[in-house]
């Protein structure tokens, strides 16, 4: 489905809501001021119990439907003021006016923060809560919210990973409490990846950027997702459970707010949407993982805590045939694959961080970070198929194929693996910062350490109508085979320094962020300065307008996937990518329908003055070490966030992108990147029924033009072959049968439940078949056919939620 379909069944949706909303609704609004009678913007307007809520615009003001015919408690919060509750009751069509005056609170706040009318543009904020009921295959529900955000694409449901701007998925920082988090590296499918590192039910706040992001931000090319878990004050807890897995989670404190513990636990399995794979056999994934934070308030200035991750995911797969039918309509052609033999796979991470934070009063702080990080995986197969290429007979009559009536190809392989990687990563930090009434100074550093060793033993044979590939008359050869032994361990050290402070100026306010970073990596011998700057303007106009520039040097130093090439070998001269990257962009806050609304627009332009080329296959990304290129991506980014319907937030987002590289000595000239998607579309819309919010909907819809690949082994340059486009809608129904409202109802045992709800999820509810990547067949006549290999098709999923 094209994103123009899709843009028009919003605008129906939402247009046809809003009618039936205002017969069954009544209207609340007003005015949130201060105690000193000045308006106060950002302000949380919510309904206690239900799913609904709005935020008040730069003047104060807000409106919010109500359901008709009952009692309900609307909620006015803000930081750094005490919220306030009031009850209502109102019939459909009633309009009812309610100003409220917040006063300031008397909270300490732990950390250093920006003041709001300082806050960065160039990192977005996003609500946990979405994450909670937003459709999604992959389990991971923060990586399923970031996928829908402008600039950010993707092509697979099976993974969580994602790409920005052009980068691939080694291209993206994410940080958990100040501290880098890493995925297991030998994954090479969707179907092999076990559960994305952050627990969702820990999380208390979700900032991402997609470029331009500040000095203080570690080095890699392509975006930042900074993840915070919560510090708990008092006894709560959740626990869900679906066909793809479960997860529970608790959390407490002390009475005297000393101590203080936050711990998941989850499940995930995807037997159930790999059975709709055409490669069938008897799937056995088991993903597991243990996740714990706890904080110790030494003194009301210093604080220890320690984030903890154990997680274990096993993947076992024996395969047994293969049916796939692709193809043109004038050409049907099928695929059989019987296969022998199976995979067994494992990738066990373990970490730990212990963080020191001072902070003797409200404008220091200091941090002292030490962490560690292991992963031990190994990738083992012997899997021998026989495969069967033949043209299928048309049937004009109907809509399917008849019988096949010539045999194209007929031919077997073998592909066997035994790889191990033992990685370790260990590192030490210290991150400060100084709030003045003027400036905010930033300052780090880190010293890192890794230990990698890498034994590498794969190859495939392949024979095509009784011939071995490549063929030889004396020599039966290997299809491809890499034989390697590495071991080697070395450090780097990094440096950030950056200050943001307002600049006068006549009218507005106007905000300048500059910082420097410093890199050495010992291995490559590489010293590496990255200046960064950016600048935020909010002028004084009748219509609400924000303007922000940013830009700068952006490196990344090789590890150790980047030493390698195809065949294992590591080059160890292989330089740090580096890049020089600006961003423009604007948003305009403004009213419609009497809703809140924001429309965003970023144009950007990287230009890559060295890059590592590498080709991709399914989530395996694969560097080319022994070459290097130059390379540029522009783009632009367009989205729309606000309340399509009343009191529920939803988004849509469009992107446009071009990223080219010229490999160097190759002779071929400029040649897409394995990530050049034209054009990207994603949705996220909710909607509930109007009145009875109990009863919610939510749909997340994807739409990525062509991807290039190209044959197996091939040069970078043959990666020209267009990919068809991801299309993908899944969605969502929910129904809150324990919620605030229902509480005073409940029997005491029920009462200890403050949530429960139900929701029926249709995944991939089109039933599109989406391409990851292709399986390469040879015919009777040397001709390589690239077979489809599809992923998952539309399935059902049940969850049951619990927060108590």
């Amino acid at each position: 489905m094209k994103p123009v379909i899709l843009l028009t069944i919003l605008l129906v949706l939402c247009f046809n809501s809003g009618l039936y909303a205002q017969a069954l609704n009544g209207v609340l609004s007003g005015t949130v001021n201060n105690e000193k009678g000045e308006a106060l913007s950002s302000v949380n307007i919510s309904l206690k119990g239900y799913p609904i809520g709005t935020t008040s615009d730069k003047k104060g003001r807000y409106t919010l439907q109500i359901p008709a015919n009952r009692t309900v408690t609307v909620v006015f919060s803000m930081i750094g003021y005490q919220p306030q509750q009031k009850e209502l009751q109102t019939r459909a069509g009633d309009e009812i006016k309610l100003n409220i005056q917040l006063s300031e609170s008397n909270e300490n706040i732990e950390e250093v923060t920006i003041r709001q009318q300082r806050a960065q543009q160039n990192m977005s904020r996003i609500d946990p809560q979405f994450g909670n009921v937003i459709p999604d295959a992959s389990s991971g529900a923060v990586e399923a919210l970031i996928k829908t955000l402008p600039g950010v694409s993707t092509n697979n449901e099976l993974s969580s990973q994602y790409s920005v701007r052009g980068g691939n998925y080694d291209e993206n920082l994410v940080y958990v409490n100040d501290i880098e988090v890493y995925r297991p590296f030998l994954v090479r499918s969707g179907q092999q990846e076990g559960l994305s590192f952050i627990n969702s039910d820990l999380v208390s706040s979700i900032e991402f950027s997609s470029g331009g992001f500040d000095a203080k931000y570690g080095d890699k090319m392509a975006s930042v997702l900074d993840i915070r878990y919560r510090k708990p004050q008092s006894f709560a807890g959740s626990v869900s459970a679906s066909m793809l897995g479960g997860s529970l989670h608790l959390e407490d404190a002390t009475k005297n707010q000393k101590l203080s513990f936050i711990g998941g636990a989850r499940y995930k399995t995807n037997r159930y949407l790999l059975g709709s794979l055409d490669e069938q056999g008897d799937y056995n994934p088991d993903f597991t993982d243990l996740q714990a934070y706890i904080t110790y308030q030494v003194s009301d200035a210093f604080d220890v805590s320690f984030l903890g991750n154990i997680a274990r995911n096993d993947y076992l797969f024996v395969p047994e045939t293969r049916t796939t039918t692709f193809g043109t309509w004038t050409q049907p052609l099928e695929t059989k694959v019987y296969f022998d033999g199976q995979e067994k796979d494992h990738f066990n991470t373990d970490l730990g961080a212990l963080s020191f934070n001072f902070h003797p009063n409200s404008q220091l702080n200091l941090k002292l970070i030490a962490s560690a990080f292991q992963t031990q995986e190994e990738v083992n197969y012997d899997i021998e198929g026989q495969y069967y290429l033949n043209e299928l007979e048309r049937d004009w009559s109907t809509s399917g194929t008849a019988d096949s009536i010539l045999n194209l190809g007929v031919g077997s392989f073998l592909n066997h693996a035994r790889n191990k990687l033992d990685a370790k990563v260990y590192s030490l930090t210290h991150k400060g910062a100084y709030n003045s009434e003027a400036h905010l100074l930033n300052w780090g550093f880190k010293v890192q350490r890794e230990e990698i060793a890498d034994k590498v033993n794969e190859w495939v044979m392949r024979d095509s109508t009784g011939y071995s590939l490549p063929y030889s008359a004396t020599d039966v050869l290997l299809y491809s085979s890499s034989n390697t032994d590495n071991q080697f361990s070395t450090w780097q050290a990094s440096a950030h320094l950056q200050d943001t402070w307002a600049v006068p100026v006549e009218s507005g306010k106007l905000f300048l962020t500059s910082g420097l970073r410093a890199n050495y990596r010992k291995y490559s011998g590489e010293f590496l300065l990255s200046p960064r700057v950016s600048v935020s303007y909010f002028p004084e106009w009748e219509k609400q307008f924000i303007f922000h520039l940013s830009g700068g040097r952006y490196v990344q130093p090789a590890f150790f996937k980047e030493l390698k090439d195809r065949t294992g070998n590591v080059y160890p001269d292989t330089k740090a990518q580096k890049s020089w990257q600006l961003v423009a962009g604007s948003e305009y806050l403004f009213q419609a329908w009497d809703r809140p609304f924001r429309f965003k627009s970023e144009l950007y332009y990287k230009y890559f003055s060295r890059l590592t080329p590498y080709q991709i296959n399914n989530v395996q990304i694969q560097y080319l070490a022994d070459q290097q290129a130059k390379g540029y991506a522009a783009g632009l980014d367009l989205s729309i966030h606000g309340e399509f319907v009343s009191g529920v937030q939803s988004w849509a987002s469009i992107s446009l992108l071009q990223t080219e590289e010229d490999i160097e000595g190759d002779g071929h000239g400029w040649i897409p990147r394995p990530t050049d998607q034209f054009l990207t579309f994603s949705l996220f819309f909710q909607d509930y029924f109007p009145g009875d919010p109990s009863y919610k909907v939510h749909l997340a819809a994807f739409y990525g033009s062509r991807l290039p690949t190209g044959p197996p082994n091939g040069e970078r340059y043959q990666d020209t072959f267009r990919m068809p486009p991801y299309r993908r809608i899944d969605i969502g129904i929910s129904k809150a049968i324990i919620s605030a409202e229902t509480l005073k109802t409940q029997s005491k045992l029920l009462q200890k439940i403050k949530e429960m709800s139900l929701s029926l999820e249709v995944l991939n509810l089109l039933g599109i078949k989406n391409t990851v990547s292709y399986f390469w067949v040879s015919s009777n006549y040397g001709d390589m056919y690239g077979v489809p290999n599809y992923l998952t098709e539309r399935k059902l999923n049940l969850r049951l939620s619990m927060k108590f």
